[in-house]
């Protein structure tokens, strides 16, 4: 059974959509792709741009989804993440990037309608 971790993140203040999303798809992305690298089937990265064209202080810049083929795979990756090394460099890096005190991170459970 796949496992899906939803990560909702907000850019740092200050810094424009366009250069948030240079930076994560440039830099960050590859922070990802290496700590995942062997534990995830899955790394998408969902820039939002609302459809009124308006940014509200509540919104998000970026969806994450990760998926895992486990329970085991997801937790185990996340006991390496939680190396102090590897958690430096990604915390290093997230502040050139997110506000961190807006991170929210959630264990998604699927339903889907056949239309």
């Amino acid at each position: 059974m796949t496992i899906t971790v939803l990560t909702l993140l907000k850019r740092r203040e200050g810094m424009s959509k366009a250069d948030f999303i240079a930076y994560y798809e440039t830099k960050h992305r590859l922070i990802g792709e290496k700590v995942l690298a062997g534990w995830a089937s899955r790394y998408e990265r969902l820039h939002l741009h609302p459809l009124d064209g308006q940014t509200l202080d509540h919104d998000f810049d970026v969806v994450l989804e990760i998926d895992f083929p486990d329970q085991a795979t997801c937790d185990a990756c996340f006991a390496a993440m939680a190396d102090p090394a590897t958690m430096d460099e990604i915390v290093e890096d997230e502040l050139q990037l997110f506000d961190r005190s807006r991170m929210r991170t959630y264990a998604v459970e699927r339903h889907r309608s056949a239309l």
